[in-house]
């Protein structure tokens, strides 16, 4: 973790991410404690307006294989 966000690095890739925002971190070290993306977001107090960024930015990171579907 970074004061940012944080930093997450690949090492089978070697891809290099940047989670922008603590929120974000919150939400991808959620992931796991919740059933769902959606869940995970509401459940690290991002705004109801945001959700959907939020959930873009995962689905960027689901491409890219830095997390991983369950």
């Amino acid at each position: 973790p970074e004061p940012f966000g944080a930093l997450v690095y690949d090492f089978v890739t070697r891809k290099l991410s940047f989670l922008k925002t603590p929120e974000l971190v919150e939400v991808v070290t959620g992931l796991e404690r919740h059933p769902d993306a959606r869940s995970a977001v509401e459940a690290a107090g991002v705004p109801a307006a945001q959700h959907e960024a939020y959930l873009k930015a995962l689905s960027g990171l689901l491409r890219s294989g830095t997390i991983v579907a369950r």
